[in-house]
């Protein structure tokens, strides 16, 4: 990546600009890689929006090394206090998020956890938003089950129109899923497991996890493919994953993807949109990377004296929608050459009085 590019994304810490002066400054830990296309997304989204409303926008990329926003963390914090940001955003990927607030609990800095929240369990031992932990404030997910839900469906029903039953009279689908423990991918899981079991003629022939990793979905495709010679469906929780298992696929020589087997899977990555519309891929879930932009409206108006709490601490909003061609080709029109043109001024409460609650569709966008 250039080094320019990083530049722009890394906005003031990395390229020196100094925080102190402004009326509020945020911080973004970013869990995924700076060139790993979700990711990316994510950040240009963000950095968009925190152009549009002012803010000055830092931003640290763990690079899917869970260990390394402990560091990012402590690092932020040894900041002198004038050098703090006024807030930082962060997800739970990775079951992380009881440490990181930890971490910043007594710096004065408020988090916001974006994306993915603390699970149950977690809550259950520490709590929720200004409780234990006064300094969270607050967060926001994705609905992510409706992300598994949509997918499989629409996958089981490609599966029947193509009518790839196997001898028992059985629809056999394989599950690539994220990982074990961050909310997100726990939820999109929940979600096909639902609709699963509203279709009889389904049988989940094997549920594997493969980190949201290409490398890993691949080599466990390999063997999947030699356990469960039925499958002819597979269902795969980011598109990173389901590009592995049709590399496996391809190596294989058995089908193709589209023909012969079919493949769902999560984002609106331009790789992912090309393979929907070129048929490799039969369905296609996305818009959840605006959470992070929808984030930050919410913190602005907090800082601004307009409080969420009237809504919820914790909100959950549908942000997935179920990407048909038409829907994609409006995407890519909107956004295929990046986000410059977002500007997201007119969902702040602040900003339009008339709002009175957050509305965080994806299709309004487009």
């Amino acid at each position: 990546m250039a080094a320019s590019y990083v530049c722009r994304l890394l906005v003031f810490l990395v390229c020196g600009l100094p925080l102190m002066g402004w009326a509020q400054a945020v911080a973004f830990i970013n869990p995924g890689h700076p060139d790993e296309p979700y990711w990316r997304t994510v950040s240009e989204s963000m950095n968009a929006a925190a152009r549009s409303l002012g803010v000055p926008l830092e931003e640290y990329f763990v690079r899917r090394e869970h260990l390394r926003s402990f560091e990012i963390a402590r690092s932020i914090v040894a900041r002198p206090a004038d050098k703090r940001p006024d807030y930082v955003i962060l997800t739970n990927d990775y079951g992380t998020g009881p440490e990181m607030l930890r971490i910043f609990e007594g710096s004065g800095i408020r988090v916001f956890l974006a994306f993915s929240t603390l699970t149950a369990t977690q809550k259950a031992e520490h709590g929720g938003p200004r409780e234990r932990f006064s300094h969270w404030i607050g967060s926001l997910e994705p609905r992510a089950t409706d992300a598994g839900y949509l997918t499989v469906q629409a996958l089981i029903a490609a599966g029947r129109a193509q009518r790839v039953h196997g001898p028992d009279g059985k629809l056999h689908l394989l599950a690539i899923a994220g990982d074990r423990s961050t909310t997100s991918s726990i939820q999109r899981n929940e979600g096909m497991l639902k609709a699963v079991s509203e279709a009889p003629d389904v049988v989940l022939q094997q549920t594997v996890y493969a980190g949201w990793s290409r490398t890993k979905a691949e080599e466990q495709m390999t063997w999947l493919l030699q356990r469960h010679p039925q499958a002819r469906l597979v269902w795969t929780g980011s598109d990173l994953m389901a590009f592995g298992a049709m590399d496996a696929l391809a190596k294989a020589g058995t089908a193709a993807p589209g023909q012969g087997m079919w493949f769902s899977s999560v984002n609106t990555t331009t790789e992912a949109i090309k393979r929907l519309r070129n048929g490799q891929l039969t369905a296609l879930a996305g818009g959840h990377f605006i959470a992070g932009a929808w984030a930050l409206v919410m913190v602005y108006d907090y800082h601004r004296g307009r409080d969420f709490a009237s809504e919820g601490l914790e909100l959950e909003r549908p942000m997935f929608a179920l990407l048909t061609p038409d829907l994609a080709h409006r995407y890519q029109q909107r956004f295929g050459n990046g986000f410059a043109s977002l500007n997201v001024r007119s969902y702040s409460k602040v900003l339009n009085p008339k709002v009175k609650r957050y509305q965080f569709g994806f299709e309004q966008l487009l």
